[in-house]
This record gives C-alpha cells, sequence and structure tokens, in this order.
C-alpha cells in the first residue's frame, strides 16, 4: 500500500507533458512584433528574388515568413503594398543609405558602390532585378520603386559630389542628378550581365569612368 501511495505522489508531481498544455497556446518560437515585421521582410524579398513578380502571393510568403496568411491580409492590402514596405525597411530591405565621409571623392565613391554592389548580391538586392526589367508590365510599381528606393540612394551619391565640389575635388556644374545615377547605373547593368560586380570592377567605373567626368 505505502508503495502505491508513493507512487502516485511522484506522477502527479513530474513535470507535466507539452500535450497538457492550454489549449490555444502557440509554440514558443512564435514571432511577434518587430521580429514577425522583419521575417515577413526578408520572406517577401528572397520570394521575390527566387521566382518573379507575378508569382509572388501571399500564400507563397506566409510559410516562409513562418507566419499565416490572414496575417498578412490584415496589415497590407497588395503583395505591391507588402514589396515596398519590405524594400524601404532600413534592417531586411535596402533601407537608408549614410553617406561616408573619407574625405575623398574616390573614397566616398567607393564606399557606396561597392556596398551597393554586395546588396545586390544577397536576396534584397536581387529582389530589385524584376522589378527593374520588367517596366513595362508594372508601370506604377517600377516608378515608386525609383521613387522610394533608388531615387533616395542616388541623392546620396549626389550629396558626396557636392561635398567634393566644396572641397574642391569635382566640377560645380557636373554636380547633377544625372550623373550622380551614372555609378548605379553602371554597377545594376554590370550585375545583370555577370550576374555579380567584383571590388575591382566597381573601382574601374570609379577610376575610368566617374572621376573623369567629375574632375573640376
Amino acid at each position: 500500500m505505502p508503495t502505491a501511495i508513493t507512487g502516485r505522489v511522484t506522477a502527479s508531481s513530474a513535470a507535466p507533458s507539452p500535450r497538457l498544455q492550454a489549449p490555444g497556446a502557440g509554440p514558443a518560437t512564435r514571432r511577434r512584433g518587430v521580429e514577425l515585421t522583419q521575417a515577413i521582410y526578408r520572406a517577401t524579398l528572397e520570394e521575390l528574388a527566387a521566382t518573379s513578380f507575378e508569382e509572388l502571393s501571399f500564400e507563397k510568403i506566409a510559410p516562409r515568413a513562418g507566419t499565416g496568411k490572414s496575417v498578412l491580409y490584415r496589415r497590407w492590402s497588395t503583395t505591391a503594398e507588402l514589396v515596398l514596405a519590405a524594400l524601404r525597411d532600413e534592417d531586411a530591405g535596402l533601407g537608408r543609405l549614410r553617406a561616408p565621409d573619407t574625405g575623398t571623392l574616390r573614397g566616398d565613391l567607393l564606399v557606396l558602390l561597392t556596398t551597393f554592389a554586395r546588396l545586390l548580391d544577397e536576396p534584397r538586392g536581387r529582389a530589385l532585378r524584376p522589378l527593374l526589367t520588367q517596366r513595362p508590365r508594372h508601370p506604377e510599381l517600377f516608378a515608386q520603386v525609383m521613387d522610394q528606393v533608388i531615387d533616395p540612394h542616388r541623392a546620396v551619391l549626389l550629396d558626396c559630389i557636392r561635398t567634393a565640389v566644396d572641397r574642391g575635388q569635382a566640377a560645380p556644374e557636373r554636380a547633377t542628378a544625372r550623373t550622380a545615377a551614372i555609378g548605379q547605373r553602371l554597377i545594376v547593368t554590370e550585375h545583370i550581365e555577370r550576374g555579380t560586380v567584383p571590388d575591382e570592377e566597381v573601382r574601374a567605373v570609379v577610376d575610368e569612368v566617374l572621376l573623369p567626368l567629375l574632375a573640376p
């Protein structure tokens, strides 16, 4: 008898099995808040980079992000809206490009264009390709990507050129939005043709194209 009682007490004091947890309790790894948003952004850009905008859907993004599609439908009206939000994000997307301060125009251009080239190697950068190369299919989305993602990066390049003008390292008449866009366009074109842009190619763009063009 004592043995039987002891056995019952031991069993009742043992740690409860996970199956006895309260109904509806989610797994410990469920993401919420900022962590969930970042996971959704990353999943969106990874899916876009691997397929195309036409194939992108909340149904494909949700399992990659580890969440339900209803979560996405509650927060974004369309996949285009979600793509733009993901690309604008400073962590998961292309974020805000910060101007370097190396003291020379060459140094600043190398930092900015090398950073851009390396971003294009990542899923978040490769996600830009279908959006930029398929402009006729999605002209409105293309315009939004240019306005909200690409142009802010070019504005930082232009600021660096204007700073170089103040230091006497660049010609004032060449500090224009058009010249600021040249380096970025060359990097994008090279990446489409070769799949990546080596650091030596970035240096060639700076030394053989941009610096001669901008020289005072």
